[in-house]
Parts: C-alpha cells; structure tokens; sequence
C-alpha cells in the first residue's frame, strides 16, 4: 500500500528505524522490528545509513519489514552521492521486494567526498522517481527551516517545489516547540500545499544525543525542555523517563489538534517506543476512521 493512502483513514503513526553499522549484520536489527512490530504502526521508514554508506541494507530491512511483518516500508534514498544508473538500481531493488514506497532526500554532504551533481536537490530525484517508477514518494520538510535555507519563505518555496514534482506526503525533522510545527502548517497551506505532513518526534534519552542533534539542525529548544535536560542531566534513567512524558505531551497536543500524523523518530530503541505508544494509544484509536 502506498503511505499516501492511509491518511484518508486515520491519524497515521509511523517508525523511523535505522540499519546496524556495516560492520554488524543487518540481521541484527530483526528483532527490534519484531518488538516494534507489536505497536501496530502504519508503516516504518529506514534510513540509509550514517553517511548514506549502507549498501543495500535499507532495502534489506525494508524488505523484512514488509514481506516477513506484514507492515508497510518506506526506504529512504538520499541523492547527493547518486547518479542515474544507481538510482535506477535502487529502485529496481525497490520494486523486486515489493516496497511501494521511498522517501526522497538530498542527504548530507560528507566531508572529503565529492557529491555527484546529478541531483542537486530532493526535488530533482522526485521528479526522476516520478519520471521511472511508479513508487510513492515521500519528502522531507523542516518546521524550522533547513540550515542551508535563507528563510522560511525559502523554505516553503522549495518544498512546494518538492510537492509540486510529486511527494504525496511530508515527514517533518524533529522539533521540541509545537507552537513552531503549527506555524509552519499554516504557512504551508497558504502556499498552496495540501499534502498531508506528519510531526516528526524524537524523544530525547540523554544529553548527548541532543546536543548532536541541535548542531545538525535548526531545532530550537523551549526553556521548559532546557530545564528538564539540565535538572536530570546526571540521572540517567530520569533523563530517560523525562524525555518521554516530554514527547507524550508534544502527540497528544498534536494529536488534539488533529495533526495528519505521527512519525516517532525510533532510535532502534523498542522501549522507548513501547512507553509512549502505550501512553497515546487510546488518541490514535479514537481518531481512527475521522
């Protein structure tokens, strides 16, 4: 089934789940997607890899997730490294294991590795997917504008771009504010996009990874998440619980709001997912069908 569908029936809940390094077998990560699995999510996306250096272990996975759980997969491609031959193999690979569904990035430039200039943006591989396959492509949106956008106008004119050469939904990056997501869903639908756009969440489990991921993108942090970072930074296991009641609160004033979705950013973290989901599952039920 393509994503794109399910947003007809319901607010949609959906995994991100990363492959195992490449020095570990992609086996690995099975049994996290059999504990995922039980959450009963619409569909899981699997990212490429740190660096876009997974060969094929997206597909892989996206390939268990699908034919051996029963769940829908969507493979994430990014396309700064990819040329058109390449492309084009990913997506054969795509459609011999019956992945009808591919989220199309850009990527992140890695240092000392020249990019290909064949796709310089997402928006150029949705119109190349679009153009030689018949998958359902999804695309990626930044509530806080990308960090190489000039602005928020910028940003809204690209992704309209994006929409505009095919993406039938949206996944946002993480974000901390919803008061920002909202916003940014206003300004959205003003310019003439009405795809449906999914909350990304990611529930924040130690300072480190924060830290990561506030350089790496635009994602402000309110001063009541600073609080909690800072009054448990030495606790651990309170941090831990902390930063899920913290994403709860975020779904459930989303989902009140009647946000398209929900798209927990897992971390191949089965228990974190399972703590929330079973704190909102009762949301999503009596949405279902709206």
């Amino acid at each position: 089934m393509k994503t794109s569908e399910l947003f007809k029936k319901k607010t949609v809940l959906s995994f991100e789940v990363f492959p195992p390094k490449n020095t570990t077998p992609v086996e690995s990560i099975y049994s996290t997607i059999d504990e995922l699995k039980g959450l009963k999510p619409d569909f899981i996306s699997v990212t490429y890899g740190a660096g876009g250096t997974s060969d094929n272990a997206t597909i892989a996975i996206c390939d268990a997730i699908k034919n051996k759980c029963g769940i829908e997969a969507a493979a994430h491609l990014p396309c700064i490294n990819l040329d058109r031959e390449r492309a084009l193999h990913e997506l054969e690979l795509m459609k011999a294991a019956g992945i009808e569904n591919v989220l199309a990035l850009r990527g992140d430039i890695a240092p000392g590795t020249e990019p290909k200039h064949i796709f310089e943006h997402a928006s150029d591989l949705v119109s190349f997917i679009k153009e030689n396959s018949g998958m359902n492509v999804i695309g990626a949106c930044y509530p806080e504008t990308h960090p190489e956008s000039k602005n928020m106008v910028d940003e809204v004119r690209h992704l309209k771009e994006k929409v505009d050469a095919g993406c039938t939904h949206l996944i946002t990056q993480l974000f901390f504010n919803n008061e920002d997501f909202y916003e940014f869903y206003e300004k959205t639908r003003i310019a003439g996009i009405d795809v449906p756009i999914e909350a990304g969440i990611m529930p924040v489990t130690n300072t480190r990874q924060i830290k990561r991921m506030v350089s790496i993108t635009n994602a402000g942090l309110p001063k009541k998440f600073v609080k909690i970072m800072e009054k448990y930074e030495n606790d651990p296991v309170a941090l831990r619980d902390a930063g899920i009641a913290y994403a709860v609160s975020q779904i459930v004033d989303l989902i009140a709001n009647d946000v398209d979705g929900i798209h927990l950013y897992t971390m191949n973290n089965p228990y974190i997912a399972t703590k929330i989901c079973s704190a909102v599952q009762s949301l999503f039920a009596a949405h279902e069908g709206d």
